[in-house]
């Protein structure tokens, strides 16, 4: 006697979720395309480049990378449908490579802002860009990695960042990373070449903070030392002489003339080893510290200085970058 239900097979079953996941692929991408730019930089000497960028608010705000719009003298904005808008640079941020972008236009198509922290690693996500001015081409792939680091153009570590393998590629930069419900989780930034599959994106809640920044004040403000430095690795002996014990610190290896830390009596040779309390064993941590909140707070390195440590006391200014 047969049983009453016999199991499906297992090609029905791979079917299913295949024709699931091109759903929600399809689907994710016919949300978001309508938002998404082709936008190109006009610059100096004639110099041009393109990149892409989503639109985020019904009124034409538009994200996008610094690197894209960064030193343009003009922007131009083109959407899916051909329509070409004038665009003007409401502000960037070179430390972690974003930038706000304001369309002349009303009525255009907008994405929805989802949540960067509610993503899993192997989680479906859609990427979607211009890649070498192919227009609105749609890849996925999943979330590979959640919380890598990545060098921004400026110098500054970007962290939090998000490791995917949906394809980018020259002119995807810009463009969103989007869930599967067509919300933007990311703002896609870079590859790592020759690997492949290696791909990135800074976090949308980032993107949220920055543009809310740039919207209030056009730029986001950093603390300046006016210090260069390398990272060292402290000897047991060395810690045990100064009574630290951290691993690491930052080798003073140059002094801006006048700057604050030159104005502090910094001196090369020196390593430093704390700013106001807090342990610094690497110039990225040091660069985390130097926040809004420091600009023209008084406050103090920790350096070892010969046979001893000392606190040196400092005034951080505002970071201009170029």
């Amino acid at each position: 006697m047969e049983q009453a239900t016999a199991e499906r097979p297992e090609t029905e079953l791979e079917n299913e979720a295949l024709d699931a996941y091109s759903r929600a692929v399809s689907s994710a991408a016919a949300k978001a395309s309508p938002a998404v730019l082709n936008i190109n930089a006009r610059r100096r000497g004639g110099r041009g480049g393109s990149g892409s960028g989503f639109v985020f608010t019904a009124d034409g705000h538009a994200l996008t990378n610094s690197h894209v719009v960064h030193g343009a003298q003009s922007l131009e904005a083109v959407l899916p449908d051909g329509q070409s808008l004038s665009a003007e640079l409401v502000g960037d941020d070179p430390g972690t490579d974003l930038a706000l972008v304001r369309l002349r236009g009303a009525g255009l198509p907008s994405l929805s802002l989802g949540d960067s922290r509610a993503l899993k690693a192997g989680q479906l996500v859609v990427a979607i860009g211009n890649p070498y001015s192919f227009s609105t081409t749609v890849t996925a792939g999943v979330v590979s990695a959640l919380g890598r680091s990545l060098r921004s153009q400026s110098g500054r570590l970007i962290d939090d960042v998000i490791q995917t393998d949906a394809a980018l590629n020259p002119g995807n930069s810009g463009g969103p990373l989007l869930d599967f419900r067509g919300r933007a989780v990311g703002v896609n930034t870079a590859v790592i070449l020759p690997a492949q599959g290696l791909c990135f994106a800074i976090p949308i809640d980032t993107a949220k903070f920055v543009a809310g920044e740039l919207l209030r004040k056009g730029r986001i403000r950093r603390g300046y030392l006016g210090v260069a430095g390398q990272n060292v690795r402290l000897s047991p002996r060395a810690k045990s002489l100064r009574g630290v014990s951290q691993d690491g610190g930052i080798l003073v290896v140059g002094v801006e003339p006048k700057g604050p830390a030159a104005a502090a009596g910094l001196a090369e040779g020196d390593v430093v080893v704390g700013f106001n309390g807090q342990v610094v064993n690497s110039t990225d941590q040091l660069h985390r510290l130097l926040s809004e909140e420091s600009i023209g707070a008084k406050g103090y390195l920790t350096v070892i200085r010969g046979a001893g440590t000392k606190n040196v006391p400092v005034t951080p200014r505002e970071d201009r970058p170029a």
